[in-house]
């Protein structure tokens, strides 16, 4: 009985870089345009993400210990930078998925947590000679650590979410539609991690109304400025996957 030699076996042939390989005139598979690809987080340009979703996530939180108010409108210093680290969140595990997200997040809160004992730290310190802003530093710095408390809860479980179920949403579809996983993921994880925050940081602070007030407004601020910058992140993830050398199918964290 003869055998068949290697070239004659059935299913797709592969390409010299190992990925299938596709006759121009059969159409793609199903199973094909399912596959969703994941660069490494050893890639060129996840630490640059890193350390933007870092400072973006220290800077909000240290704005966000004022309440400003813009006629019926109340929110926190944090509503001006905070979005953009969704947005980040959005980018990191769009391209280089879940882990490498939860490592950022892991990160970002590491260091919340040692900028909290550092504020703390300078605050028990007896003020110098000539320094006569001790009341000052104290009221903007000292409700610090609560919003880093309701951070902590609310971003890294919120953002948890938000990448989890960005992830998962493109697995199941694949590489295609991508507002439909920004969207889903960004609408299941700022409620969550808005609802938390706010609960923790300002629960007994903003009074009565203006509190469900600032909760709705958070969440609707955060989700419409996302919309308003898809294009921004289209055109950011749509350049990364393309200069990202670890970005194929299969591949990644």
């Amino acid at each position: 009985m003869s055998q068949k030699s290697p070239d004659s076996r059935s299913g797709p042939s592969e390409s010299e870089s190992g990925q299938p390989s596709r006759s121009s005139d059969s159409a793609p598979s199903p199973t094909a345009t399912r596959l969703a690809a994941f660069a490494s987080s050893r890639g060129r340009y996840y630490a640059v993400f890193l350390a933007v979703f870092c400072a973006v996530l220290i800077i909000s939180n240290i704005s966000a210990t004022k309440v400003i108010g813009f006629g019926p409108i109340v929110t926190d210093g944090g509503a001006f930078l905070f979005p953009i680290a969704y947005i980040l969140g959005d980018v990191i595990s769009e391209v280089y998925g879940f882990k490498a997200a939860r490592k950022a997040v892991i990160t970002g809160f590491g260091l919340q947590i040692l900028a909290t004992f550092v504020f703390w730290l300078v605050l028990i310190s007896p003020p110098g000679p000539g320094y006569e802003n001790q009341e000052a530093f104290a009221a903007v710095l000292g409700f610090y650590p609560r919003i880093v408390a309701a951070s902590l809860v609310g971003y890294l479980v919120g953002q948890l979410l938000n990448s989890w179920v960005l992830v998962a949403v493109k697995r199941r579809m694949g590489e295609s539609k991508l507002w439909v996983r920004l969207l889903t993921s960004t609408g299941v994880g700022e409620f969550v991690d808005t609802l938390l925050f706010c609960i923790i940081a300002f629960a007994g602070v903003i009074p009565g109304l203006d509190f469900l007030n600032y909760i709705i407004v958070g969440f609707v601020y955060k989700v419409a400025v996302e919309v308003i910058l898809m294009p921004v992140t289209y055109r950011v993830i749509t350049l990364v996957k393309r200069h990202e050398p670890s970005y194929e199918l299969g591949g990644g964290s």
